[in-house]
């Protein structure tokens, strides 16, 4: 049908022109008649190929569109492979931090080969308002494999004025790294004090709001509330457990130097029965009851020349923290208490330079102190939490080879003085990105 429009149309098109050619000459030639009808027939050709592309674009576009509208329905998944080689002079089933308690998950990696921990995200845009995501983690330890929720949470897309609201389980804000995810880390394992603090990594369980100011140059303000049931807080709170504020500024200096400083203050009151490893403890886990508060603050270089780090760059970064606790310390199953006032600190420095490309090298030095007292020594020796003038201590050297942004192999040595015997480390990690990835953070 609508070929024999075209042709139609085509026709009525030149009909005028045939019309005064035929009443000014009617003994034209029959080669002309000839010529007319082939250009009639050769213009009607034209159309159908042209039709016929047409249609095909037209499905082609269509097919495209179903196929978008069903990968923006479906969440984006990656996984994150890692693996993990380790060996150690020391035991590291016997590690301690001396000044500092543990968390549950603090310590070392298993020695020998390892699954360490691998990760599931999703994540999608759920409408025009809302973000989802959840991440989850698959930890080995000594050959049994576990499935945690390492994030679970939901981020505002359309709010104004730069506000944003995150609600869910998430990694806090505070400090620097302690955001990102591990396969981030320029260092195969956490540093000292994160160890110290935090169980090596601070999460939430609750609301964070963020405010991005409309300046030149990036400020951002933002607090968290939670429920404080992750170390270094504990127990159950009918309301707010715990809760965060913070701020970080930054800018450019030119076109090749960058920078950002990050200040931070969490606090949890009313902490009950915060359980910690403790040294050699059996049976009779540490306990504290009491209120805890962490200052931090942060620091962070980048430079690449013209701004483009593919071929060189270095970043320089540094973080501080401070904790002040007072309250309680308790043995569990036992009937010994002590008063605690504890004031710790530490602090590292690292340098990661990538010299050509897919190669980087990187130094860290990690150093704590603590100043702890209580009415029992006993029961603060039993909480890991005497330093016996020992001062926590290591240096690391690191080799990177990155094939893409989605593979790299890292050689890392530790001289670890963190304990009373000092031990040499050496940790092999492979990481494996597969699947869709965003851009991390600054």
């Amino acid at each position: 049908m609508k070929h024999t429009i075209y042709f139609m149309l085509a026709v009525s098109y030149l009909q005028p022109w045939i019309n005064a050619s035929a009443a000014d000459n009617k003994a034209q030639p029959e080669d002309t008649q000839t010529q007319i009808q082939q250009q009639i027939e050769q213009l009607q050709d034209d159309y159908d190929r042209r039709l016929e592309r047409l249609e095909k674009r037209q499905k082609q576009t269509q097919a495209a569109t179903r196929i978008k509208r069903a990968n923006n329905f479906n969440p984006a998944i990656s996984l994150i492979l890692t693996g993990t080689y380790a060996s150690y002079d020391n035991d590291p089933d016997a590690y301690n931090l001396p000044g500092f308690t543990l968390g549950e998950e603090a310590g070392l990696s298993t020695e020998g080969f390892s699954l360490g921990e691998s990760e599931i995200t999703l994540g999608a845009s759920v409408d025009q308002n809302f973000y989802g995501q959840a991440t989850f983690a698959l930890e080995d330890d000594k050959g049994e494999t576990s499935i945690a929720t390492e994030e679970a949470f939901f981020e505002t897309l359309g709010l104004s004025n730069g506000l944003k609201l995150k609600a869910g389980r998430f990694f806090s804000e505070m400090g620097y790294i302690n955001s990102k995810h591990t396969h981030t880390w320029d260092f195969s394992d956490a540093p000292l004090i994160y160890r110290g603090l935090f169980g090596d990594q601070l999460k939430q369980d609750g609301l964070q709001f963020s405010w991005l100011l409309p300046t030149e140059h990036f400020i951002q303000l933002g607090a968290e509330a939670g429920n404080g049931v992750h170390y270094p807080s504990g127990g159950s709170h009918s309301g707010l457990g715990d809760w965060l504020l913070f701020v970080g500024t930054g800018g450019d200096i030119g076109l090749s130097h960058s920078w950002q400083i990050g200040l931070s203050h969490w606090q949890a009151d009313d902490i009950n029965d915060r359980p910690s490893q403790g040294v050699d403890q059996g049976d009779n886990t540490p306990l504290f009851t009491g209120d805890s508060k962490i200052d931090a603050l942060d620091i962070v270089y980048k430079w690449a020349p013209d701004g483009n780090p593919a071929q060189q760059n270095f970043k320089f970064q540094w973080e501080y923290f401070q904790r002040q606790e007072a309250g309680e310390l308790s043995l569990d199953n036992t009937s010994q208490q002590s008063t605690y006032t504890g004031d710790q600190s530490g602090w590292y420095a690292q340098a990661v330079y990538q010299f050509i490309p897919h190669w980087k090298v990187g130094l860290r030095y990690d150093r704590l102190q603590s100043d702890n007292s209580g009415s029992d020594d006993t029961v603060l020796a039993q909480a890991g939490l005497l330093d016996n003038g020992h001062t926590p201590q290591r240096t690391s050297l690191m080799l990177n080879w990155r094939a893409s942004e989605f593979s790299y192999i890292r050689i890392q040595y530790n001289y670890d003085q963190s304990t009373i015997d000092n031990d040499n480390q050496l940790l092999i990690k492979y990481t494996i990105v597969m699947g869709a990835h965003g851009a991390h953070s600054y």
